[in-house]
C-alpha cells in the first residue's frame, strides 16, 4: 500500500487563502489514510491547536504536525517550517512574533537572516513559485542561498498543478533540488479539505483581492485541485519522480515535537525569605480566612480550605494564585474597581485571598469547585477578573513594569468575519448591488457561533 504524509495544508487560519476548518482536514486526512498531516498557515500557529485537538479525537491514526508557512519580505521564497521538538517551537513562534512586531497589524515582515538566526531544529520545505508567478526567475540563485545554509535540514516541495507542463517543470525543480542539496519532496500544497470548497475559496479570493468573480481572471486557481489526496493518488501523481513521495514521510518521522509538550511557565513570585510560594499562598489565604469569616470558621470551612490548598499544591498552581492575588491587591491599593467572577466564584481559597467577593462555602462546594480545579483535567483554572473600563490601562501597565515587555502581552486575536459583514463581503464577490447585500445582511440577527446556517442562507 501507498503510504504519504502531506506537509502543505493551509487552514482558514490563513485568512481569506484557504477554505477548510482545521478540523475538517484532520477528518478528511485521516479517512483517505494519510500518516501525517501538516497544518502549515501562513506566518501563524494559529490553526494548529484545533487540528491537534481533532488529531486526538481522531483517536491517534493520523500523527498532526504542528508548523507555519513562513512568507518573507525580501524575495525568499515560501518556507513551511516545522521543528524538531519544544525548543525549536519557541524559536519558531519568537520568530513569528519578531516578524509580527515589525509589521502593521495584519502583517509580518521578515527576512532570510531572521530565518536563520532562529532555524536551529527546524525542518523547511521550499515551496517554489508557479512559472510565471513573481519570483520564479530569480528562483534558483534564492534556492541555493538557502540551501547552503540549511543544507541537510531542506527539501524543495514539488506540486502537481494540472497545467500542459506540469512534468516538464517538475524535472527541472528535480535537477535544481539535486544541485542545491534540497531533494524534491512531493506536497498538494492544500487549501481545502474537498475539492466542493473551491467555490468559497474563489470567493475569499475575490475579498482579498478586492474585485468580483466575473472580473478575477488568472487570479483564481485553476481547476479544484488543491484539495487533500489519498496516498494511492499522490503515489499515481509522483510516479515519474521516485523517492518524492517516500521522503514526505521521512520528513514527518523527523518532526518530535508535538503541542502536548506545551506547558505554562509561571513567574515566580516574590514571596517572604525562607518560604516557598506555596507555604506564602497558605499564609494569605488562612490570613485573609480571618477576615472573612468574621464570625469564626466551622471546621467545615477549614476542612474545604485545606482541601483546596493542598490540591493547589498538588497540581502546582501557587505561583499562578498569586499572580492574580497581587495583581488584585495592586488594583484595589490604587482605587481601582475589580472583581473576580466565573468559576473562581466558587473557590474559597479566591474568596479569602480578595480575589471575590461571594462566600462559595454557602453553595453544594463539592460540585462547584471541581468546575474551577480538577486534578483530571489536569489544566490550570480560569480565574477571570472584571476591572472598571476607564482604569484598564493602569492595570495593563502595571503587568508590564512588573513583569518586562517581554513576559507580559495582550491574549492574541485572530481576524474573521461577523455574520453580517461575512454576507456583504461574498455579496460584493458575487457581483450583487450594495443595495441587495445591505437587505441580506439585515435580516441576520446574533453571531451564529461556529454554526453556520446553510438552509437559512440558501432561501
Amino acid at each position: 500500500m501507498s503510504r504519504y504524509a502531506e506537509l502543505a495544508a493551509a487552514s482558514n487560519f490563513s485568512f481569506l487563502r484557504a477554505a477548510s476548518h482545521p478540523e475538517e482536514l484532520v477528518t478528511t486526512a485521516a479517512a483517505l489514510g494519510l500518516e501525517a498531516l501538516g497544518i502549515a498557515d501562513r506566518n501563524s500557529v494559529a490553526g494548529v491547536v484545533r487540528a491537534w485537538g481533532a488529531g486526538r479525537k481522531a483517536g491517534g491514526s493520523l500523527k498532526v504536525l504542528a508548523g507555519a508557512r513562513l512568507v518573507f519580505a525580501d524575495g525568499t521564497p515560501d518556507l513551511i517550517c516545522y521543528p524538531q521538538d519544544r525548543a525549536a517551537w519557541g524559536r519558531l513562534t519568537r520568530l513569528l512574533t519578531l516578524g509580527k512586531r515589525r509589521a502593521p497589524k495584519g502583517g509580518c515582515d521578515l527576512s532570510l537572516g531572521d530565518f536563520l538566526d532562529h532555524a536551529e531544529g527546524q525542518l523547511g520545505v521550499v515551496l517554489p513559485p508557479a512559472p510565471g508567478e513573481a519570483g520564479a526567475t530569480d528562483f534558483p540563485r534564492r534556492l541555493q542561498a538557502l540551501a547552503s545554509a540549511r543544507r541537510g535540514w531542506l527539501w524543495l516541495g514539488g506540486v502537481r498543478r494540472y497545467g500542459p507542463r506540469d512534468l516538464s517543470e517538475l524535472a527541472r525543480l528535480e535537477a535544481l533540488g539535486a544541485a542545491a542539496g534540497a531533494p524534491l519532496v512531493a506536497a498538494g500544497e492544500v487549501l481545502y479539505h474537498d475539492a466542493r470548497r473551491r467555490p468559497l475559496q474563489d470567493v475569499l479570493t475575490c475579498i482579498r483581492e478586492g474585485c468580483t468573480i466575473h472580473e478575477a481572471g488568472l487570479r483564481l486557481e485553476a481547476n479544484a485541485e488543491r484539495r487533500l489526496k489519498s496516498p494511492a493518488e499522490m503515489a499515481r501523481l509522483f510516479a515519474r519522480f521516485p523517492g518524492a513521495v517516500e521522503r514526505s514521510l521521512e520528513i514527518a518521522g523527523r518532526v518530535g515535537f508535538d503541542l502536548s509538550e506545551l506547558r505554562y511557565e509561571y513567574p515566580d513570585e516574590p514571596v517572604p525569605a525562607g518560604k516557598t510560594p506555596m507555604q506564602h499562598l497558605r499564609d494569605l489565604a488562612w490570613e485573609g480566612a480571618t477576615w472573612r469569616f468574621e464570625a469564626g470558621m466551622g471546621e467545615a470551612e477549614r476542612r474545604t480550605i485545606a482541601h483546596e490548598l493542598d490540591l493547589i499544591e498538588k497540581l502546582g498552581f501557587a505561583n499562578y494564585f498569586l499572580t492574580v492575588h497581587d495583581i488584585v491587591r495592586w488594583a484595589r491599593a490604587q482605587g481601582i474597581l475589580c472583581q473576580g467572577r466565573g468559576s473562581a466564584a466558587n473557590s474559597v481559597v479566591c474568596f479569602c485571598l480578595g480575589i471575590t467577593a461571594v462566600d462559595p462555602t454557602k453553595k453544594d462546594q463539592d460540585l462547584l469547585f471541581s468546575r474551577f480545579i480538577s486534578e483530571a483535567r489536569g489544566e490550570p483554572p480560569d480565574i477571570d477578573v472584571d476591572f472598571e473600563h476607564e482604569r484598564r490601562e493602569e492595570v495593563m501597565q502595571y503587568l508590564f513594569s512588573r513583569y518586562g515587555r517581554d513576559r507580559a502581552a495582550i491574549a492574541a486575536t485572530v481576524i474573521h468575519f461577523r455574520p453580517r459583514m461575512a454576507i456583504r463581503q461574498v455579496g460584493k464577490a458575487l457581483g450583487l448591488t450594495e443595495d441587495v447585500t445591505a437587505a441580506l445582511a439585515g435580516t441576520v440577527w446574533g453571531p451564529w457561533g461556529g454554526m453556520s446556517p446553510d438552509p437559512y442562507i440558501r432561501q
